[in-house]
Order: C-alpha cells, then structure tokens, then sequence
C-alpha cells in the first residue's frame, strides 16, 4: 500500500538555489510523513517554461546539478521531479522534456514528453525532443505509467497528436499513472483540465496522480489544483488553487477498484466535444459569472504578487483617473502588494470632471494607500505654446487629445524612476482590442493587469471587491466611462456600448470566429466588421505593449502572433 504526497509548488525561472531550497524542504516535509513516492509538478527544477534559457548548455548542467542534489535526498523517500534530459542521439533535438524518478540515491527510471504543444502559449517543440519509445516503471510493486502535462491531453480523438502515450504505456498493464503537469490558468480552463484527468481515469481504467505547478511567470498564470481521481473516476483529492500546497494520499484497495465507465466515458466525450458557449446570448454570462469572477481575480492578484517579488520590486505606481479601470487596477495591486506599498497619482486636466478627483481621492482613502494630485494643465499648455508654430491654424483634435494622456504618462515614469516604483498599466483587453489607447501615454506601464480583461468583467471585478462593503465608490462604477480627453467625452463617441463589443471580440480572439460566422448568429453585420476592422488595425499598438496577465484561453502577448500589416477582413 503506497502513500504518494504531491507537492504543488511555485517555482522561480532559472533560480536554481531557491527551487532546490523548496523540493529538499517538501522531501523533509515527506519523511515525517513516512511517504514512499513523492511528486513535484513539471519542470520544476528550472521552472516553466524556461523558453531560450534552455539553448545554454550551462542551463542544463545547472539543472543536472539539481538532480545530483536531489537524488542523494531520497534514501527514504522516492521521488519525481521535472527536468530537462540531455538526447544522447546524433538526431533530434538535443533535449527532452523529462520526468525523473529518484529513489535510494539512484535514477530508477525516466519517461519523455511525447507530446509537444506549439499552439497558444507554448512553443516545446522549438526545445525539445517528443518521445520516441515508452516503457513504465516499476516501484514497490507497482507498475507506473508516468507522463508529463500535455501527454494526457492526447485521447485517441485528439487531432492534434497521432500518438496518445497511454495508449503505448497501457500495453504494459501499469497500476497506475502519475501526470506531472505545468497547466496554465484561464478562466475556463480548471473544468477542461478536470474532464480531461477524468477521461483518462474512465480510458485506462487506472488511478491517476496530476501534480500541476502553481504561480505566475510574468504573463502565465499557473493555478495549481493538482488532483488525484481513484480508478472508478471518482475525485479523491483537490490541492488549493492559486496556493502552494502539500497533500498526502494512500493507495489503498479502493483506489485501484474500478467500476463499469463505458457509458460515463461517452457521456464525457460526447459533452467534451461541444462548446460550452454555443449562444452568443451567454457570452456576457459566461463572462461574468461569479466563478470565473473570483478565479480572474486571484489570478490577477498572485500574477503582481508573483511579477513583483521574482524581479526583485516592492512598489507600484498607478496613475488614478476616478475611472472604473484604475480603481480595479489600484484595488487588485493593493490586495497583492499591500496598500502602502501602492502609490496613486490624479492628474486632473482641464477637460476632468470634478467628480473624477473626488472618486479618486474616496476610492484611496477607502483603500488606505498613499495618492498625490498632480494637475496637468501647465504641462499640457507648455506642450500647446511650444507645438504652436507647428499646429498654428488647425483646429482641436487627436493630437491634442494625446498630448493629456502622454503628459500623464510622462509624469508617472519620472515619478517612477525617482523612487524606484513599476508602473502598473490600467488599459482593459477591450480597449486594447480596438486601439483606444495612446501609445507611449495610457498604454505605458511595466506590466499590464485588465490587459486581459473585458471591459463587461471589469464592471463585474468592481462588484466582486465590493461584495462585503464599498471599497470602489458606487459613483464609479455607475458613471459612464470616459476618457476625459475633450469636453463631455464618452467612450461611446468612439465604441459600440461594451456589452455588444465585448460579445464581438469574444467570439473573434478567443473562438476565432470569423467576421461571417459572427455575422451569422445574429450580430450586426456592420457593427462586426467595423469592429474586427479596429481590432486589425490596432495590432501595431498591442506589438509595443508591455506583458499582461494572461486569464484567458487567448490573451494579448506570446499566445496572439497576428501580421501588424495583414489584409485579412480589411
């Protein structure tokens, strides 16, 4: 009977000292446990993804250090961790992606990637090398079937891989498989990742271990809730999620009973292969909803945290207009830096509505973090006396519009740069879907926390930090948005009312629907186009933009490689 514990742990890219620091603690943290087997989540001697990290040879003998290390600490305690392999073929690539069993000072057995993802985020097989043979490995007993992340995503039906491992590794007639996984957060993805465990559970009939890794690596955010699914594919155990996390599971006769899943399997596969929105009525719902709400919201939270603390930063600065994006922005960095430790700065112009400042000065005091008022009217006319020449006979328009928003900019770097604080950008994913933003003024910042994030959630965050008391004035949320840039600005001079955009942009970054199946289920037609027009033409602004938080199946960034100068739908 083996006591398995898996250790869900959040682990610093290339920080080998502190990712050793934290597996030789969870083996000690075992052996009081009196464990046989303990699992640690994908890569994580280097953390994931190391990305061209992985071209230094020095890397990688960092990395077999670790395991050196690691492997004299299980005399006791048997262990697999995540590393990458040196490929002793002439062809190939020079690495695998590898899980390592360490037990008695020895290396008992490895298992290979096999399948390697390239689409969204990931980009594995620019590194390494698929499995080319599969084998389990024996352990007091037991025979495991031991993968890594995407291998269990590889059911017989998926297009995307022509080998599925289990369907190799089952021929052996293991006792159970172990998954170590580095699965990425986004808001509807926790279910995804549930139903696939459990697929393979009813599949192969076999217990599983799913160990996934927690934290954030700039604009990935790894949520944890690792799982362990008996052989009848009930849940027997759930980690935290967005927590580091240590739990212990014995592998007693009923972990390896299993019962008729024929009929629950097609069930799954039949419920897996339908969209979960197929009504683009639901859209906003689905987006809103108060689960996806509260994930989006931790995520976003342990995303500054994690972004903060691994580069080495304590402070932010936000620049705090009275608008529902900064007071979401300063509300989520307070929660994950400390209120003090956040800086708000209004800039009133001449074009800002008196509410604006008294919002902005209610909504710190209600937080509790420190705010300075720096009025940008003198800046702005010294910009206008000196461009006059240049500007002489035209009349009012974008460029003076911007020159507000770079002036405010301009103002939060130097402030920035003077006391050594990161400026966190407060653009929603819907203005950076449509280019309504300035570059080099409200699109600055270090790191990007709505950039991933509907304007429709946005509103929804507010209520969610507000569900115990008023913490974001109810004036803000309730006034319509506005730039502020010109008199009686709104940004519905500009955009569709956002529950209709929101809809729109959904179906197009995320299911990459094009303009006429969009059209199709009803929308506008010219409402669509115009709108997949902006998002189009507007790719030059997001290719200068900094990191963002990814909580989406498809965020702005490394996951979204579009051609700045494309002609598709224009």
């Amino acid at each position: 009977m083996l006591k398995i514990a898996l250790s869900q742990q959040n682990y610093h890219i290339g920080h080998f000292a502190a990712n050793t620091e934290k597996i030789i603690r969870a083996i000690r943290q075992a052996e009081a446990a009196d464990v046989d087997l303990l699992v640690f989540s994908e890569l994580c001697v280097c953390g994931y993804p190391p990305r061209d990290f992985l071209a230094f040879d020095d890397f990688i003998r960092q990395c077999y250090a670790v395991i050196e290390t690691v492997r004299k600490e299980t005399s006791r305690v048997a262990v697999i961790i995540g590393a990458p392999q040196r490929n002793p073929q002439k062809e190939g690539k020079d690495l695998f992606n590898a899980a390592w069993l360490l037990h008695e000072g020895e290396v008992k057995g490895v298992a290979h990637k096999t399948c390697l993802p390239t689409y969204d985020v990931f980009d594995e097989y620019r590194y390494f090398e698929p499995a080319f043979e599969w084998s389990v490995i024996p352990f007091k007993g037991k025979k495991i079937a031991l993968t890594i992340c995407e291998d269990i995503w590889a059911l017989s039906d998926n297009p995307l891989y022509r080998t599925a491992p289990m369907d190799e590794l089952i021929k052996s007639a293991p006792d159970l498989m172990i998954n170590i996984s580095a699965s990425p957060f986004d808001y509807d993805h926790d279910d995804d990742r549930k139903e696939v465990v459990r697929a393979n559970v009813l599949r192969y009939r076999l217990p599983m271990i799913y160990c996934n890794a927690v934290g954030s690596q700039t604009e990935i955010v790894f949520d944890g809730g690792s799982l362990v699914y008996n052989a009848a594919g009930k849940l027997v155990k759930e980690l935290k999620y967005f927590e580091e996390d240590f739990a212990v599971v014995t592998m007693n006769d009923d972990m390896y009973r299993t019962a008729d899943t024929a009929g629950a399997l097609r069930a799954m596969d039949k419920e897996m292969r339908v969209s979960r929105i197929s009504d683009p009525d639901k859209i906003i719902g689905f987006l809103t909803n108060e689960n996806n709400i509260e994930q989006i919201f931790r995520a976003l939270v342990l995303g500054i945290k994690d972004y903060f603390s691994k580069m080495g930063f304590s402070k932010a600065i936000i620049g705090s207009s009275g608008g529902i994006d900064s007071a979401v922005t300063l509300a989520i960095a307070c929660e994950a830096l400390g209120a003090a430790n956040v800086r708000a700065v209004l800039m009133p112009s001449t074009f800002s509505s008196s509410h604006s400042v008294d919002d902005a000065v209610a909504l710190s005091r209600n937080l509790g973090n420190p705010y300075d008022i720096i009025p940008i009217k003198n800046v702005y006319d010294a910009f206008l006396q000196t461009l006059e020449p240049v500007f002489s006979g035209t009349t009012f328009g974008i460029a003076e519009e911007n020159i507000q928003s770079r002036s405010r900019g301009n103002l939060l770097m130097a402030i920035a740069n003077k006391f050594g604080y990161i400026l966190l950008n407060t653009s929603n994913k819907s203005e950076l879907s449509t280019g309504y933003g300035t570059l080099y003024g409200d699109m600055a910042g270090g790191l990007a926390v709505l950039g991933d994030v509907y304007k429709m959630q946005v509103y929804a965050l507010a209520r969610y930090i507000n569900r115990n008391t008023e913490i974001i004035p109810q004036h803000i949320i309730d006034k319509a948005p506005s730039a502020e840039l010109r008199p009686n600005q709104k940004d519905s001079d500009s955009l569709p009312p956002y529950e209709l955009l929101d809809k729109v942009l959904y179906q197009y970054i995320e299911k990459q629907q094009g303009p006429q199946e969009i059209i199709d289920q009803g929308i506008d037609e010219a409402l669509v186009r115009r709108v997949l027009k902006l998002v189009n033409m507007n790719e030059y602004k997001r290719n200068q933009f900094c990191p963002i938080i990814r909580v989406s199946a498809k965020a702005f960034g490394v996951g979204r490689r579009m051609p700045i100068v494309g002609k598709y739908l224009s």
